[in-house]
């Protein structure tokens, strides 16, 4: 089978690895794709906003299989233009996809399916979200409604903080996505990630994973994409998962059904696990990252054979097999990084790295001759696996100490919770 894989991060390369080893693999484009990606594929610069330009490519190619990664393409609807061509391809429509794309449409869901969330409030004009806010106080959660490539939501532990995130959005700072915002209360409890495999009807659940937000150890400093995550992430045991299952991922999987709107591809559901039990904190419509590339470690099936299933309805035949192992992914950053970064730095040190148990997977790196440059803020993820979360982490982080790349850092504490009392 051809197939064409959309994205550049390190979540896409560590998709193109998993997908390389399929038998069943005839060829793989990655678009646009990174240094890393090359050598498993052929990277294509195909503009992925030009739906039409995607549509002709794949019939050109005999593409049998599309796998969008980020999310900015299914908010767009890149997939109703895949499907009408006739392409089967793994993500949501347009329509389901704002399940990720508007933090409102994703609440008035959880208020018809009864599924548990933060207690919240929807506005499109500053004044009102001010009186919410005064009755409310602090701390509470302002979110921008649309994507806003990870900044758009702000935990404010005063009043004031909560107030300049509530003016950022509607001065403009987010552009459209700030123009509706929603005011959640803080939740409080651990986060955890779950991942379901959707066709429509029939789900299969991932290994629950966790990731690391904030930029430095200790969960301090700005949020970021990620900085790394593990996985099975032991707060969400089998009676938790279960129970996330039923009261989160399938009622929202039914009410997207009833309403025509189906939903395929993957789901992530961001929760926090509380006092009373798992609450949804936000869906995503698309694998994580960097909680991906340490899924992908696990997995013994053929990720081929899953994913045609997502695009073609046929979940319920398949069963995919996991290791019975931990799994840990360090990011290597550029420093300034979620801010101001330096690009085309070199990075050396890479080809001394590789086993079955280690894997380097580029994120935001191009190759320039034989040399591989930063060239994004998340560079690299460092994946590492072993028999406990432990033996995982030493793997990653002796890794990481063979990468040459002084202009480059990462936190040095990930899985810091499940190593807690166990050191």
């Amino acid at each position: 089978m051809r197939v064409l894989l959309i994205g550049s991060g390190g979540r896409e390369h560590a998709l193109a690895w998993a997908l390389a080893r399929s038998e069943r693999l005839e060829k793989l484009y990655i678009a646009p794709g990174n240094g890393g990606t090359g050598a498993l594929g052929e990277n294509v610069a195909l503009d992925v906003s030009d739906h039409d330009g995607v549509a002709d490519f794949c019939t050109a190619h005999g593409i049998g299989l599309v796998v969008v990664g980020p999310e900015a393409p299914l908010v767009a609807g890149i997939t109703d233009r895949l499907r009408a061509a006739g392409v089967p391809v793994v993500g949501p429509s347009r329509i389901a996809a704002q399940l990720e794309g508007s933090k409102a449409f994703t609440k008035a869901l959880c208020d018809e399916m009864g599924i548990p969330t933060a207690a919240y409030g929807k506005f499109t004009a500053l004044a009102p979200a001010l009186d919410y806010l005064e009755t409310r106080g602090a701390p509470i959660v302002v979110k921008a409604d649309g994507l806003a490539a990870g900044k758009g939501v702000t935990v404010a532990a005063t009043r004031d903080e909560a107030e300049a995130a509530l003016r950022a959005c509607f001065d403009g700072a987010f552009g459209d996505a700030g123009a509706e915002v929603v005011i959640e209360e803080c939740l409080v409890g651990e986060e955890a990630s779950l991942f379901a495999l959707c066709d429509g009807e029939s789900i299969v659940l991932l290994p629950p994973a966790q990731d690391h937000k904030r930029a430095f150890d200790g969960d301090e400093g700005p949020n970021t994409g990620g900085m790394g995550a593990y996985a099975p992430a032991p707060v969400m045991t089998a009676a938790l998962v279960d129970r996330a299952a039923r009261e989160i991922i399938e009622p929202a999987i039914r009410g997207m059904a009833a309403r025509g709107t189906p939903f395929t591809g993957v789901l992530f559901a961001g929760l926090m696990i509380t006092a009373e039990g798992p609450k949804l904190i936000e869906f995503n419509t698309r694998f994580g990252d960097p909680e991906c590339q340490a899924l992908l470690m696990l997995l013994e099936s053929d990720l081929l054979d899953l994913l045609e299933a997502t695009a073609t309805g046929a979940l319920s035949t398949v069963s995919p097999k996991w290791r019975h192992d931990f799994a840990l992914s360090v990011v290597l950053a550029a420093k300034g990084y979620p801010g101001a970064y330096a690009k085309d730095t070199v990075i050396g040190g890479l080809d001394t790295i590789g086993s079955d148990d280690v894997v380097v997977f580029h994120a935001g790196t191009r190759r320039e001759g034989d040399a591989v440059l930063a060239d994004g803020g998340r560079v690299l993820n460092v994946v590492a696996r072993g028999a406990t979360v432990a033996e995982a982490r030493q793997r990653a982080y002796d890794a990481v100490a063979a990468i040459d790349w002084p202009d480059g850092f990462c936190r040095r504490d990930i899985g810091w919770r499940a190593m807690a009392g166990t050191d």
